[in-house]
């Protein structure tokens, strides 16, 4: 009888509803929007369906495939989407600096050295259209998500093998400013007085890093990401958002903000941040000020990253920035940076380098998602602590909380165990350790996934993957 006069009362309600609201036809969404019990719930989403999978496009090492062919960028995608990735995360800055698509900036890039036989050489772009562009309508195309990444805090390329220099800092005298100065044996010096070409001299000829203290060096950098911006990119990833090493950066500029970041107007360098060349050695790390230097120099990293997500977001909020950062965090405070959650705090595990303020300048907290190189040897899949892929995730879980997505896995071209091409089936288990400890895969680069023909084993431990 309860159950009746229910029924009876609600129709009678509707009757004198629609007789209401006759004047004004409603569509079905309109109707289904009021009677919310009518509507059916989304179905939950699987675990396995939130887990992204992402596979790096270095520009260097596919230069000569994608930089004149868009039909080799649309043969590829297709075996990537094939395979099972999600996720495909364009390098459209390389370590010389010149970008891959429009901004008025700095130059396009025209050329990237190669392997070609026996020796290096340049391999050139002859073709005009957006580089960029051609990824980003091939994969959506496709369904699969695209992401842009760029080289970040670097400004040319000093190569060996007689190929010369590269990049704006070669082309701009004015910009000597901005490349960081080292503390060497020989004293504090500027990046650009390291000419040697000599391949022995590994210290000296490569990349030229730019100084991430320097105000008009991160403007620089915010004009260049408010340019990737205007893309329909899914996401902006950030690579070489760090100092050169240890040993960066040592400039006027730096010493004048540490100063002020210390309250000491007296710090001698490097004598009071740690012994000349920085070696990460224990009398290094009795230096008066090291502890606070890392702080400083952690803190400069956050701050960009902060204004560097600001500035994306501010052109188009919905795209999701990140960085692409090494796995080893027990070192990684030797680049300047912290990449962990604000509350994790490192102090306790890591206490000869790390002070009470050090874990503020986590930067994980201001970021949509973070890619993480878990690059262990090819046997050391499996594990607990660093150095093992598995152990990196894991690792990585604590550091970061759930305050970030994350998503990790290998280099399938490092040279420890991968370079033979045989490593089928520590590739496909590498899905299994990383992506379960993690809340995504992600494997570093599509060129040896193309020259190793990983494809069927990546999609085998995708597969697998979902069944967990």
């Amino acid at each position: 009888m309860r159950h009746y006069t229910t029924i009876h009362s609600v129709l009678c309600f509707m009757l004198v509803l629609m007789a209401y609201t006759s004047c004004k036809p409603e569509s079905h969404e309109d109707i289904q929007n009021k009677w919310d019990w009518e509507k059916k719930k989304d179905p939950t989403p699987s675990p396995d369906s939130e887990k992204s999978r992402f596979i790096w496009i270095d520009a260097a090492a596919n230069f000569p495939r994608y930089a004149n062919s868009k039909e080799n960028i649309q043969t590829d995608l297709e075996k990537v989407k094939a395979a099972g990735f999600t996720d495909i995360v364009v390098d459209v800055r390389p370590s010389m600096g010149d970008v891959l698509y429009k901004t008025d900036a700095v130059s396009q890039v025209k050329k990237l050295d190669t392997w070609e036989g026996s020796t290096y050489t340049f391999y050139e772009r002859t073709v005009t259209w957006d580089y960029l562009q051609a990824f980003i309508d091939a994969g959506h195309q496709l369904g699969l998500k695209v992401n842009a990444a760029i080289n970040t805090f670097v400004g040319g390329n000093l190569y060996p093998y007689g190929l010369g220099e590269q990049g704006l800092v070669f082309r701009d005298a004015t910009k000597r400013a901005w490349v960081t100065t080292l503390s060497l044996e020989q004293g504090l010096v500027n990046e650009m007085d390291l000419t040697s070409t000599n391949p022995a001299d590994a210290d000296f000829y490569g990349t030229k890093f730019l100084n991430p203290s320097n105000p008009d060096v991160q403007e620089f950098l915010l004009h260049l990401l408010r340019d990737l911006s205007q893309y329909k990119v899914d996401g902006i990833f950030l690579d070489r958002c760090r100092y050169d090493d240890l040993r960066a950066d040592f400039s006027e500029e730096s010493q004048k903000q540490f100063k002020t970041f210390v309250g000491d107007e007296q710090v001698r360098f490097p004598e009071d941040v740690g012994t000349v060349g920085m070696p990460d050695n224990k009398a290094t790390r009795k230096a008066k000020y090291f502890k606070q230097w890392l702080a400083f120099r952690a803190k400069t990293i956050h701050d960009f990253v902060q204004r560097a997500v600001a500035t994306i977001h501010s052109v188009n909020p919905k795209i999701k920035v990140g960085t692409y950062v090494g796995a080893w965090y027990s070192t990684y405070y030797q680049m300047g940076v912290n990449w962990a959650s604000t509350s994790y705090d490192p102090a306790i595990d890591y206490p000869s380098w790390a002070n009470s303020d050090y874990h503020q300048y986590g930067y994980a907290d201001l970021l949509d998602q973070m890619l993480l190189g878990c690059y262990a040897a090819a046997n050391k899949v499996y594990g607990t602590g660093e150095w093992t892929m598995q152990g990196f995730a894991q690792q990585a879980r604590r550091l970061l909380g759930k305050n970030v997505k994350f998503a990790g896995g290998p280099d399938v071209g490092n040279p420890t165990g991968f370079e033979q091409g045989n490593q089928h089936e520590a590739v496909k288990n590498s899905v299994d350790a990383c992506a379960n400890a993690a809340d995504g895969y992600f494997v570093f680069d599509i060129y040896h996934v193309r020259t190793y023909n990983y494809w069927d084993d990546l999609k085998q431990g995708f597969e697998q993957l979902k069944k967990k």
